[in-house]
């Protein structure tokens, strides 16, 4: 049994990963800075709670001090400003506090979240930093990296078609900006699968692996997929790219940020890849029909 420390392990992807690797035997230590928050996941008998602020660096040092392995997972699709300093803050440096936390306390192995379609030269804030931190990773002295590149991730609690689903819930007309735009959703199973994997066989090291599902669909029938489950079919509404850039410059002031102009330039790649990484590692990609219908029910009433 290995002592894993996780960061981000509170969120959609870090529940699911957390509970796999206690099933799995790993002792698992969450790092969080509100442990009375998370009390409920304590239910799995080999995990503890640390409360701790991630960004200091001493108390880093100490959290992952006995651990065989640390897993960053730690991730934001929007920022509470409008420069891209909240990106950089989350994803690149807090993943070279990490990286340095790591070597302070002897720990090598480091596997680390990013995102399909990362680039330092992207479009977006998003996919820039989240692609400057998985350089640094993987460039890291003394760290037997592997870093995990994941389109749209979904299962039950995503943030994904959950958010579809309930905005169709409430509008009678869906406006959708980049309807055409394309993604593979990946099961968040199987992203858990591919960390344990890499972490249990030290498979990877110095590697990156494309996370998808079987197959891709436009952002509209997504949408319309997440209506249908629900029990809310709305008309999709798909907007010309000035207007969708008017709805993100709008939406970056409503409370929550639900779409942003980063998302908007997101968007504008698509989070598709012709590498198969669960492939690679063994796993069989789960279909979308396989799992959302278990849970976008619960829209309906």
């Amino acid at each position: 049994m290995s002592r894993v420390t996780l960061l981000g392990g509170t969120g959609f992807v870090g529940r699911h990963l957390a509970a796999r690797l206690v099933a799995r035997g790993h002792g698992v230590q969450v790092l969080t800075r509100h442990r009375f928050r998370h009390t409920d996941m304590l239910v799995l008998p080999t995990l503890t709670l640390t409360q701790a602020d991630v960004y200091d660096a001493g108390v880093l040092r100490e959290a992952f001090s006995g651990s065989d392995a640390v897993i960053n997972l730690v991730g934001i699709l929007n920022e509470r400003g409008h420069k891209g300093e909240g990106f950089r803050e989350a994803h690149v440096t807090l993943t070279e506090g990490v990286i340095e936390a790591c070597r302070g306390a002897g720990v090598r192995r480091l596997l680390h979240m990013s995102a399909l379609k990362a680039d330092k030269q992207g479009p977006s804030h998003y996919l820039r930093t989240k692609a400057q931190a998985a350089a640094a990773v993987l460039m890291a002295k003394q760290i037997d990296a592997t870093v995990f590149e994941p389109s749209v991730i979904f299962g039950p609690g995503d943030s994904f078609l959950n958010r579809f689903a309930g905005l169709l819930k409430r509008l009678p007309v869906m406006p959708l900006a980049f309807p055409k735009a394309r993604f593979a959703p990946v099961y968040v199973g199987d992203v858990a699968a591919a960390f344990t994997h890499c972490l249990e066989k030290r498979e990877g090291i110095g590697r990156r692996y494309a996370l998808s599902g079987p197959r891709s669909y436009s952002l509209r029938e997504l949408v319309a997929y997440a209506g249908r489950l629900s029990g809310h079919r709305r008309p999709i509404l798909g907007l010309p790219r000035p207007a969708a850039w008017l709805q993100a410059a709008l939406m970056e002031w409503v409370p929550g940020k639900p779409f942003s102009l980063d998302n908007y330039h997101s968007l504008t790649v698509d989070s598709v890849s012709a590498e198969d990484g669960l492939a690679a590692l063994g796993i069989k990609a789960t279909p979308l029909e396989a799992v959302a219908p278990t849970y976008l029910g619960s829209h309906k009433s």
